[in-house]
């Protein structure tokens, strides 16, 4: 088993190298380092020359940063040529999990993006689990605040729930199952002003509860605290996530449109979550 990680010689990749190293370790697999060489027709401008240079140094910088993070673990470097998007994804077909940073580097350019465009479209596209994982220098609790995971309701989501107590039991940390409805949503149904609030919340707990119901005998390890809330499912997940060490979402919201492999909700959080978020594939 193999965890896959994208290095493309910026400080933001060094991030998520330094991430999946420790996890690789948690999780007893190995760990590739993947360089992508892009490629364009000749000639070539500057800038794509500057980063096609760059990048073998990027990944020796990658190899020792990985095994000063966890050592032990196996590591594996590899430059292949192709655009990073589409390597990562086809190697996706045979990794664990695939890691990359928050922001990526233009190919042309090499200025910095918000989000990548590598990121968002592996999370889009990956055939296994995708981690994102933001700028987050000396952050104290990145390795011990609580696991996160949004509950949607549906058994869409059950993959991104069997993850999450997983990585809380493997990390000895405690779960937060969040679920969050959303006053617009409910708004469709009710005129405006007329909604039972209490009834409403009332039914969301036992939707929860329903969702987690066999969770506990899997995993008595876990300390579970359930929290159900009417706000915007993205803002309570970053407002909460600003203490955690991972929130876990499903590539599919509520209903599982066939086709849409990510979520708006999961596709938002990858903009502005404060912690590493796993993006579990849903069956």
């Amino acid at each position: 088993m193999r965890e896959v990680v994208g290095v493309d010689g910026s400080e933001p990749a060094l991030e998520a190298v330094h991430w999946a190293a420790v996890d690789a370790r948690l999780h007893r697999r190995s760990l590739r380092l993947v360089c992508a060489v892009p490629q364009a027709p000749e000639p070539a401008g500057p800038g794509l020359d500057e980063i096609k240079a760059e990048r073998p140094r990027g990944l020796s910088e990658a190899v020792t940063a990985a095994r000063a993070a966890a050592g032990g673990v196996e590591v594996e470097q590899v430059l292949r040529r192709g655009m990073p998007g589409e390597v990562l994804l086809d190697e996706s077909q045979e990794a664990e999990r695939l890691v990359v940073g928050a922001r990526g580097l233009n190919e042309v350019t090499g200025v910095r993006l918000a989000l990548g465009s590598t990121a968002e479209l592996v999370a889009m596209r990956s055939r296994c689990p995708v981690v994102v994982v933001p700028d987050s220098p000396g952050r104290e609790d990145a390795r011990t605040g609580p696991v996160i995971v949004g509950v949607d309701g549906s058994r869409v989501g059950e993959p991104a729930l069997a993850a999450a107590y997983e990585e809380a039991s493997l990390r000895g940390a405690p779960l937060v199952a969040v679920h969050v409805w959303s006053d617009v949503a409910v708004d469709e149904w009710f005129a405006p002003g007329a909604a039972d609030w209490e009834a409403i919340r009332v039914d969301q707990q036992r939707v929860l509860a329903e969702r987690l119901a066999g969770w506990a005998a899997k995993y008595p390890d876990v300390s579970v605290e359930r929290v159900v809330a009417r706000d915007r499912p993205v803002r309570f997940l970053v407002e909460h996530g600003a203490r955690a060490q991972l929130i876990v979402v499903g590539s599919r919201g509520r209903g599982g449109i066939t086709g849409m492999l990510i979520g708006s909700t999961s596709r938002a959080l990858l903009h502005c979550a404060p912690c590493p978020v796993l993006v579990v594939r849903a069956s």
